[in-house]
């Protein structure tokens, strides 16, 4: 797997490098900044081009909002392109910003997770293969702010339970077993979830997934917009 890093800690950056060519991928770019990354994916042959791109939220020089600015570039050029955004601390908004472009395959997990080698290789070829990580702590910031939202009441516990873990990244088999389900009643709750959310499933976790976040999100922002805060 051809993977592209943004990231200006050099001994995070250094050591995602090592990380990633031990398990056998290849690094086709590190940069410490996002000034240069345009210039070489609009400049990268075939054999050059990331099958997915990790990047820092926050980059010189302001160490503000670089990475998700930058990221939000890359998905607009490049649409399929995979994305793992990476974060020392939850950015809600950021967050929620990143997932409402509703395309491609994305992942946002705080760096702490980097720790778990074999879990974060595991969540890095997840999204390359256009699946959706997001990490349990944004999940549930995201989930409790947009309680307020007559939707989301309509969820019960369990289906927000469900929903959390569906939002995560997990498949239907994991969800059950997490929650101690029938695969059958995952499924029957998962389509209750989408119903009461007012989203058709349309069979593709990662859609599905996306669309019900940015639901939320855009919901969200209106509220925030009414009280002008």
């Amino acid at each position: 797997m051809r993977v592209l890093i943004c990231e200006d800690s050099v001994l995070l950056r250094e050591g995602l490098v090592r990380l990633l060519d031990h398990s056998g991928h290849r690094v086709v770019a590190d940069l410490p900044d996002a000034t240069g990354l345009m210039d070489f994916l609009g400049s990268a042959t075939a054999e050059d081009f990331p099958q997915i791109a990790i990047l820092d939220v926050r980059l010189p020089p302001s160490y503000t909002d670089e990475g998700i600015r930058a990221a939000l570039q890359i998905r607009k050029a490049y649409p399929e392109l995979p994305l793992l955004v990476l974060s020392q601390y939850v950015e809600e908004r950021y967050a929620s910003e990143l997932i409402s472009t509703q395309s491609g395959a994305i992942g946002y997990l705080l760096k702490d997770r980097v720790a778990d080698v074999s879990e974060f290789i595991a969540s890095l070829e997840q999204i390359a293969d256009g699946g959706t990580i997001l990490d349990q702590e944004v999940v549930a910031q995201l989930l409790t702010r947009r309680n307020h939202d007559d939707r989301m009441q309509r969820l019960t516990d369990r289906e927000r339970s469900v929903l959390a873990a569906l939002a995560e990244g997990k498949s239907n088999q994991a969800i059950a077993a997490l929650l101690f389900l029938s695969e059958a009643s995952v499924e029957k709750y998962i389509t209750s979830i989408f119903q009461k959310l007012g989203l058709e499933a349309d069979g593709t976790g990662n859609r599905r997934v996306l669309a019900a976040l940015a639901h939320m999100h855009n919901l969200g922002t209106s509220h925030t917009d009414r009280n002008g805060s």
